[in-house]
């Protein structure tokens, strides 16, 4: 499978995955990218276009970890900084990625967090 036809068929699950959720004020969307070197995740109200979390590798600032190891890391750093926020709720959007791996690892996370989803 070529480059071009992976990046088209995720672009279209993530247009169909975002068609069925919304963020609020009161339970946003945390938004997940995913690249070779690092993961970012975003919370954000997409009813007002704020993001109001943001975490991604440089935030985290811990060096010789693996991947899944930082994607952890980045998971109680989004949970930690929500919870200062007075944020427990919210929607999880894997943006077309499938369910496991790291995507899974910060999914736990934020739950392992305090964050329910």
């Amino acid at each position: 499978m070529s480059d071009l036809h992976k990046r088209s068929t995720r672009q279209d699950r993530k247009r169909r995955i975002r068609s069925k959720m919304v963020g609020t004020l009161e339970r946003p969307r945390a938004s997940v990218f995913r690249s070779n070197r690092g993961i970012t995740v975003q919370l954000i109200d997409d009813e007002n276009g704020w993001t109001l979390v943001a975490v991604d590798a440089r935030k985290v600032k811990k060096k010789g970890l693996s991947k899944g190891e930082l994607a952890e890391a980045i998971g109680q750093q989004v949970a930690k900084e929500a919870i200062e926020k007075k944020i427990g709720k919210i929607v999880f959007d894997r943006g077309g990625y499938k369910y496991h791996g790291r995507v899974k690892i910060v999914a736990e996370a934020i739950r392992s967090g305090g964050l329910d989803f």
